[in-house]
């Protein structure tokens, strides 16, 4: 049976946005590095990720991990074309404040302001939320991943016209959907399974 973990400092469990660090403590036991197989380090992708509560409770999976590891780094790092990697990172961090999963959101954000070096912008979207004036194009890019994170079925042609509009090609649109939509499905994950903690 599967050792639950409970988190007992509630008072100072974070509970606003911000590009700050900060931890995440899952409910369910994660696997010890000691207990990992060939099967789970594959899982993993990165051996680095073995330092992660969140990486080694997915790792009960392995085969879904690595799959779902993999799909990550190429929505995310491979930029040779495409959007560039603050526009994805901004879908990223707009779907997760839209869901309220503040540890993504906080990953998230922080990645766009280093790669954009608009700090202000980013932390305008975590203090005022979706609606926050950011500029036409990443308004577009927020309010396509906000419409697929609100209801999938609902995003269309309204969306994909306004990214047209701003210059972004079918790739470019591709990537702004990716982005949003992997973290609709890590962010349900992220909030499902734990919760987040101080820095730690």
């Amino acid at each position: 049976m599967t050792e639950t973990i409970i988190h007992a400092d509630v008072d100072n469990r974070p509970n606003a946005f911000t590009q700050a660090e900060i931890g995440w403590t899952p409910w369910l036991a994660p696997l010890e590095e000691k207990d990992l197989t060939e099967r789970h380090w594959a899982g993993l992708v990165d051996a680095s990720r073995s330092k992660s509560t969140y990486f080694m409770l997915l790792a009960r999976d392995p085969d879904i991990l690595e799959a779902r590891t993999k799909t990550d780094k190429d929505i995310f790092y491979n930029t040779k074309s495409g959007l560039p990697r603050a526009d994805r990172e901004l879908s990223a961090a707009a779907a997760s404040r839209s869901n309220g999963c503040i540890f993504c959101a906080s990953v998230h954000a922080r990645f766009a302001s280093h790669h954009s070096k608009r700090q202000d912008d980013v932390q305008r979207l975590l203090d005022q939320g979706t609606d926050a004036d950011l500029g036409s194009r990443w308004n577009a890019i927020v309010a396509a991943s906000v419409a697929l994170t609100a209801t999938p079925s609902a995003f269309g042609a309204a969306e994909i016209e306004r990214l047209r509009a701003e210059g972004l090609d079918d790739l470019e649109i591709a990537d702004v959907v990716h982005g949003a939509a992997f973290f609709n499905w890590a962010n349900r994950l992220m909030l499902s399974l734990g919760e987040p903690t101080p820095a730690g």
